[in-house]
Formats: structure tokens, sequence, C-alpha cells
């Protein structure tokens, strides 16, 4: 029987963490004293790399961290997967610049609400809706003695009680509605977010889309960082300006065409290569938006 714990390590080399934590996937993450705190399926956690992994700590001791380290994906094989990216400049640029940055493996609920607010918002605005949705609607997380109160993502069944005027005071607009819809129709069991692991990319994408406010984009974003489809590639305006820049600079290219092209082109882990490219251009330039 494995021993209870507070504090665990994963040995995992080539591990960006901060480039990992603050590309744009999840935005629940904070740097503190040198340490990233976060939450994970309802788990304050707090973490930090080390030349030879990463530590982590939570509140209360546990036995198993496989959650953790699902989360962290740091099994994965990232060698065989930066070689599977295109031998282009674009991507070598990418890789150097960014090598160590993986995906995570997110809940697919706390994923698919975030980037619903996520629409013409730039990723700290997110971070600002996020954190005040989880502590007007979150339940409170068991924290070491002393912390400062943290909050968990609320299910959708505690958001679909909510009003829509009580949204929309989290800063989230017009995405209010939209989020309010999907979590109604979520608990109505419209759409079932834990079927979705065992269908097609494309079928997992059709059935994203019957909810308000996701898009294609949207639903690429959660395909990726939430089920981890690799092949799904989500394309914002940042994407979507790295593609037009790097790859058919002297070219004017319709849109089509170029989906096209993002289908063909990035091989087997094609959301993966997005991630290095989208990362790439947000340190080249100005903070983006999701959208």
């Amino acid at each position: 029987m494995a021993e209870l714990a507070r504090e665990h390590f994963f040995p995992v080399r080539d591990y960006d963490l901060a480039a990992t934590l603050t590309s744009g996937q999840a935005f629940r993450w904070q740097l503190r004293e040198g340490f990233w705190e976060g939450v994970v399926d309802q788990r304050w956690v707090r973490l930090q790399s080390r030349d030879d992994g990463i530590s982590a700590e939570v509140a209360q001791p546990i036995a198993d961290w496989h959650w953790l380290a699902q989360y962290l994906q740091v099994d994965i094989d990232l060698d065989a997967i930066l070689l599977s990216f295109p031998d282009d400049e674009p991507m070598r640029l990418s890789v150097t610049a960014c090598r160590g940055l993986r995906l995570l493996r997110q809940d697919p609920w706390e994923s698919l609400a975030s980037f619903i607010f996520s629409s013409t918002k730039q990723i700290v605005q997110i971070q600002q809706i996020v954190a005040l949705v989880c502590e007007r609607f979150g339940q409170r997380l068991l924290m070491p003695p002393g912390h400062a109160p943290v909050f968990g993502f609320p299910l959708p069944e505690r958001l679909a009680a909510c009003s829509e005027m009580e949204l929309r005071e989290c800063k989230m607009g017009f995405r209010a509605p939209h989020l309010l819809r999907t979590a109604k129709m979520l608990v109505r069991g419209e759409v079932t977010l834990s079927s979705l692991h065992s269908r097609t990319v494309n079928e997992a994408r059709n059935e994203l889309l019957k909810l308000p406010g996701v898009g294609t984009k949207i639903a690429n974003c959660v395909l990726l960082f939430a089920y981890g489809f690799p092949t799904a590639f989500p394309v914002d305006v940042w994407v979507m300006k790295a593609l037009r820049q790097m790859y058919f600079p002297r070219r004017r290219i319709r849109q089509k065409r170029l989906q096209q092209f993002v289908g063909t082109h990035f091989g087997p882990y094609a959301g993966y290569a997005q991630q290095y490219l989208f990362h790439y251009t947000r340190m080249k330039g100005r903070s983006p938006k999701l959208g």
C-alpha cells in the first residue's frame, strides 16, 4: 500500500513548467515565491520545477498521485512528438524557443467553461473571470494552515442555478448567457462531456458545437487541452497571423486554403505543433487575445 504524503516528486526531463502553465491552456496557476499554485481536481496544488523533475505539494496527505501525473502529462514521449513536427523553419524556431512546453490534460467542464469566457479576452482577463467565478460559486478547498482561502471550479449544477446577472457580475459580459445555457444543457444531459473520450475527434467536436457560445476554435481547445485529441488544432487570430506570416509571407491566401494546409501539414500531433506556434508568437509579441 502506498504511503500517505503531502509531497511528491515526479522525475521528468525536458519539462518547461512555466511555459506549460502560462501558455493559454489553463487559467488558475499563479507564481508565488518561486512556486506555482493552482487547483487540479478540486485540490489545491503547489508545484516547483527542479533540474531533475517537478516537486508537488497538496494540503492533505494522499497515497495516489496518478491524477496529477495525468494532468501534467509527465509520462509522454516529448521527443517523439517533437520529431513528428514538420521540418521547416517556423517549427524549428518554435521548438527552439519553447522546448519543454507540454499540453496539460484538464477537466473537460472547467476547460469548456474557461474557453467560453475566452472570446476576445486576453489571458490575464480570463484568469480574472475564472478567479471571480470560483470565489463566488466554487467550494472552499482544504488548505495548509495560514494560507488564504482557495476555491474549486463550480460544477455545472451550481452555475445552472445562477441568474444571468450573477454571472455578469463576474465580468464575463456577453458570455454570461452562453455559459448559463451551456450549464443548463449539461445538467439536462443534452450533451454528456464524459462520453466524448470514446468518440472520434469529429464526433466529439460536433457534440461540443451544440453548446451555446462554442464555435470551432473553442471546441478544438477543449478537444486538445481536456480530451487529448492530438489533431485538434485551435486557430485564433494569433495563430492565423502566425500561419500567414511564417508560411505564406508573400501570398494572399484564402481561409479555406489555410484550413486545408493546417489539416495536412502538421502531422499526427498537429495540436501540439499549434501550441508551440501560439506560444512562440506570444513570446515575440504582446499578450494575445484568445478569440
